[in-house]
């Protein structure tokens, strides 16, 4: 099993979501991360999507994605070639005694102190995977009341753009 990140160029219609995603749910396939958004062309959409499994699984995925009138490009984002990044926010129980050593791991990780409560401050961190996971970990022994992770989303490095793909 491997874990593959896609980034797809898709129509900005309503749908496309929907047509995608029910895709992968048709054949069975699980989806670990959903990103979308909007490019600098309003009319398309960036869709970044992370799924596991052997490579059979992997090459029909995009063969059945390629398939789909609203997807216009689908690349691979490769580690070393691209830059992925995710954000979390975490909700940490912490009163005044345990505030700072909460603060002095985000600190270490430069996340911010995004809320701060009486009894509960809130981190925002962007990261990578291994960064993001490293910073939960270490809140361990902590009470996490509340985590939310965007999933991840990417570009590949260097000067290409968005024109490389559209006609």
């Amino acid at each position: 099993m491997r874990k593959m990140v896609l980034s797809i160029l898709v129509d900005n219609t309503s749908g496309v979501l929907s047509r995608v995603a029910g895709l992968f749910s048709r054949r069975g396939y699980n989806i670990d991360s959903l990103t979308v958004g909007e490019t600098q062309d309003p009319s398309l959409s960036r869709m970044t999507v992370v799924v596991n499994g052997d490579d059979q699984i992997l090459e029909q995925i995009e063969k059945q994605l390629n398939k789909l009138e609203d997807v216009q490009e689908i690349k691979e984002l490769v580690e070393g070639e691209s830059v992925c990044r995710e954000l979390v926010l975490v909700k940490v129980e912490a009163d005044v005694a345990q505030r700072q050593s909460v603060i002095a791991v985000a600190d270490i990780f430069r996340a911010k102190i995004v809320d701060v409560a009486k009894d509960s401050l809130m981190v925002e961190l962007t990261g990578n995977q291994a960064k993001i996971d490293a910073f939960i970990n270490l809140l361990d022994g902590l009470v996490i009341k509340e985590l939310v992770r965007t999933g991840i989303t990417g570009l590949t490095r260097g000067s290409g753009d968005i024109s490389d793909y559209i006609d």
